[in-house]
């Protein structure tokens, strides 16, 4: 799978294997107008028209997987985008990127890609209860990360889907993490332990979603 979508998005980058491939009208994530993609080849050149093509392939091609080939689908994927930070990327502190910004752009830190794994996986039929992007801290870092945390049983351990480590495993199994707070697009959990934590209210509380939710809209 890793090296199947390896192979795709150098056929992107490259030779442009996926220039035949239709776009997807199914939902708001993948809803490229003509008119959106001549800008966006316009502004970031060919390339990107063809990542947002494999997005939507993806989409197309894995509507009727299981829910947990479906999250190793999108894991994989959007793993194999280059990581920068906010100030390498945007050239401010802290940006939340949308799934669009991330492709055309060709980049992203944490953040973004647990936002991109989430929306794509809302759009592939997941529900909001199953997905929540958690922020930890990443010991072996040192630092403050984020990734998206996945239940297929609710208020059970979850799988963690992350950018540092590829690979699809029990938050049990990642020691590495300690969570801090989660939310998604019903509401705002403290972190306990490694399960689902404790409601704390909205995530329109973060000013960051609220800002991304902004822009998805547009």
């Amino acid at each position: 799978m890793w090296r199947r979508y390896h192979r795709l998005f150098r056929a992107a980058f490259g030779a442009a294997l996926l220039a035949a491939v239709p776009l997807v009208q199914a939902g708001n994530l993948v809803n490229f107008s003509e008119g959106l993609l001549y800008r966006v080849e316009k502004k970031f050149g060919q390339t990107a028209v063809l990542r947002l093509n494999a997005l939507a392939k993806l989409v197309r091609e894995n509507a009727d997987l299981s829910e947990l080939d479906k999250v190793r689908e999108v894991n994989d994927f959007f793993n194999l985008v280059p990581y920068y930070t906010d100030l390498q990327h945007w050239g401010v502190s802290d940006y939340w990127a949308t799934p669009f910004e991330k492709l055309t752009t060709f980049g992203g830190d944490c953040e973004d890609y647990a936002i991109a794994k989430y929306f794509t996986l809302r759009e592939l039929g997941i529900g909001d209860k199953k997905l929540r992007i958690t922020y930890v801290k990443a010991l072996n870092w040192n630092e403050a990360h984020m990734v998206l945390t996945y239940y297929p049983v609710e208020n059970e351990i979850p799988l963690v889907l992350d950018n540092l480590n590829p690979e699809l495993l029990p938050a049990s199994k990642r020691r590495d993490l300690v969570p801090v707070y989660s939310f998604n697009g019903d509401g705002l959990w403290l972190a306990k332990g490694r399960g689902t934590g404790k409601r704390v209210g909205g995530s329109s509380r973060l000013k960051l979603w609220k800002d991304l939710q902004s822009r998805m809209a547009k």
